[in-house]
């Protein structure tokens, strides 16, 4: 009898496989069949060759053409299967000519139901990786994508067979982890430059996805966009093509539905975590093929082009700009002229605000930045403004909370993502004046977004009475979890442009994407005043009365004291938050694409 069954799932990474086939062949013990799992490669010819090259017959090859996640690619093999046990060796990866043996040699044992051995590189995670593992084969299966999508194995499958009996260790280091900007695992997570959007473009995701990322929280888009893949639009407008990415809350789009656009999408695959692409989680919004998008383009003949919207979309909307020149364009750009400049992408930023129809920025410092850098080369009066991730209108509508100060009289402050420019003394000395601090959302992740790692862990033990940590909010709890703070912190930040437009940095001419989450909630916002400088949020804080300003922790005690006791500040975020929604501006929107359109 076959002792033990392989399964090598692969996806898009044919030019590994044949390093694992042979560490497969070359194993100690022979008593083995394997299947190699194709779940839609792109290029199944190329795992077909590798598996035909081999020229074993214990090693079969099963594919299906559409990508239906880890989950069910193995459970699949586990139905195909008819071994007592299990071993996974996924394309990417390489085992030693005795991993299997000392696997086997586990699980020889009474009452082990779960073998691993040791991996020559630590993955830096917490559960083990495929590679490793081989298991009896139970009555149990994977969880497949419907009900939930994460790096964590241990949630997929681990832990359930773990219930069933003890794990032993094989304790040698026979196997490797190959870590390379491929791998699912790195799709997945913050840390390694993916997250929920990374991961939907690389596997082509169509259905909205319940994500869960081991440096990050959990994400229901199912729950989230039900309200919106369940209506019907009109479809009797203008035809419009979305091109590059849409960031944070992009069903603001749908805005555009609701008055009878016809949206098409076309997205970049260079995108971050946080950058929605398509396949769409809320519908409505078809794709154009990747592979063919010159003349989907071609055929769809869009009235307008609408491309948008952060660094990372500048290249990719470029190449539609130049392929296309005779379309109407409109390019909406937020986040970072500098950020373009540092990866050397100037001039193509530069070509896209000097040739489009129209661009709109983010805040009017942006706006007139744009002006200034680019003076000579474009009409001012094709710029505008609009902040580009600005939230649907929808999530509005629920009701909020009572304060948790009417109880306790002390003030509570959050921070809705990265804490950005608060540190452990800053926490720490808020804590000292009776502020609280409660922290949404962190996300392990290169760079500023995962300062926090850094001083969090020592804040909670120096402080625990005053620094809270929470799960991630969407924008469906918004208004409901937030509400019952009395103030959200804005970056903190120190400006040095003296009042010079030339000298801004990112940060003055910003209009963070957390400043409509608090005002939607309610919440005045806590920003560090600098005098003498030009600061975009600071000029929008001041003309709504929205803004609690200080320089120094009492600033904050004394501000916060004042909002308690005349909760102005929160008057004043609920009387302005309507216009800080797309729904409050996609009129505006739609008049100017029909200005340009053809």
């Amino acid at each position: 009898m076959t002792a033990v069954g392989v399964l090598l799932p692969v996806y898009d990474q044919a030019a590994f496989l044949p390093r694992a086939l042979e560490g497969l062949r070359a194993q100690s013990r022979a008593d083995w069949t394997a299947l190699v799992l194709d779940d839609g490669s792109p290029d199944p010819s190329a795992v077909a060759d590798a598996v035909r090259g081999l020229g074993d017959p214990r090693v079969r090859l099963v594919r299906w053409p559409d990508n239906r996640g880890l989950g069910a690619t193995l459970n699949a093999g586990l139905d195909a299967l008819d071994t007592p046990l299990v071993a996974y060796l996924p394309a990417d990866d390489v085992w030693s000519p005795d991993h299997l043996a000392a696997l086997l040699d586990c699980l020889a044992e009474p009452g082990v139901v779960l073998a691993r051995s040791g991996l020559a590189e630590p993955p830096d995670s917490p559960y083990e990786q495929l590679v490793q593992v081989a298991h009896r084969v139970t009555a149990d299966r994977w969880t497949e994508r419907a009900e939930l999508e994460t790096d964590d194995l241990g949630r997929l499958m681990w832990d359930r067979l773990r219930a069933r009996g003890r794990t032993a260790d094989t304790g040698r280091v026979t196997c490797a982890w190959t870590r390379h900007p491929g791998q699912r695992s790195a799709a997945l997570r913050e840390s390694r430059d993916g997250g929920l959007n990374v991961f939907r473009s690389r596997y082509r995701v169509r259905e909205p996805l319940r994500f869960s990322s081991t440096d990050g929280g959990d994400v229901d888009e199912v729950a989230r966009y039900a309200r919106f893949r369940s209506r019907e639009y009109p479809a009797d407008g203008l035809s419009v093509l979305l091109v590059g990415e849409l960031a944070l809350n992009p069903e603001r789009v749908l805005a555009l539905a609701e008055r009878g656009t016809r949206l098409t999408g076309l997205w970049t695959t260079d995108g971050l975590g946080d950058a929605t692409v398509g396949p769409l989680p809320f519908g409505h919004v078809p794709d154009l093929p990747r592979d063919r998008w010159h003349d989907a383009v071609r055929e769809l003949a869009p009235d307008v082009v609408w491309a948008q919207l952060n660094w990372r979309a500048v290249p990719f909307a470029h190449g539609v700009q130049s392929a296309f020149p005779e379309l109407p364009f409109v390019w909406t750009f937020k986040e970072a002229p500098q950020r373009s400049t540092v990866r050397g992408e100037w001039p193509l930023l530069a070509d896209l605000v000097t040739r489009a129809s129209a661009s709109l920025f983010a805040t009017e410092e942006e706006r007139d930045w744009f002006a200034l850098a680019l003076s000579g080369r474009v009409d001012p009066t094709r710029l505008g403004v609009l902040d580009g991730d600005l939230p649907k209108r929808d999530w509005l509508d629920a009701p909020l909370t009572p304060k948790l100060s009417d109880t306790d009289g002390q003030p509570h402050t959050v921070v809705a993502g990265r804490p950005s420019g608060l540190d452990l003394d800053r926490v720490l000395a808020l804590a000292a004046r009776g502020v609280h601090t409660h922290l949404y959302g962190q996300v392990r992740a290169p760079g500023p977004k995962g300062s926090w790692t850094g001083w969090l862990d020592a804040a909670l033990a120096a402080a625990p009475g005053f620094v809270h940590v929470h799960p991630p909010v969407g924008p469906e709890g918004w208004v409901c979890e937030l509400s019952r703070y009395d103030a959200g912190w804005l970056h903190r930040f120190d400006s040095a442009n003296g009042g010079d437009l030339r000298r801004a940095t990112w940060d003055d001419l910003n209009s963070p994407a957390r400043l409509p989450v608090h005002l939607a909630a309610g919440l005045p916002l806590l920003q560090q005043a600098n005098p003498g400088s030009v600061v975009s949020v600071e000029r929008v804080l001041r003309r709504d009365g929205t803004g609690l300003f200080y320089r120094s922790a009492d600033d904050v005690a004394d501000v916060l004291a004042g909002e308690l006791a005349t909760r102005r500040g929160a008057a004043a975020a609920l009387a302005v938050r309507e216009r800080h929604t797309f729904d409050a501006h996609a009129d505006r929107v739609l008049e100017l694409f029909r200005s340009v359109a053809r």
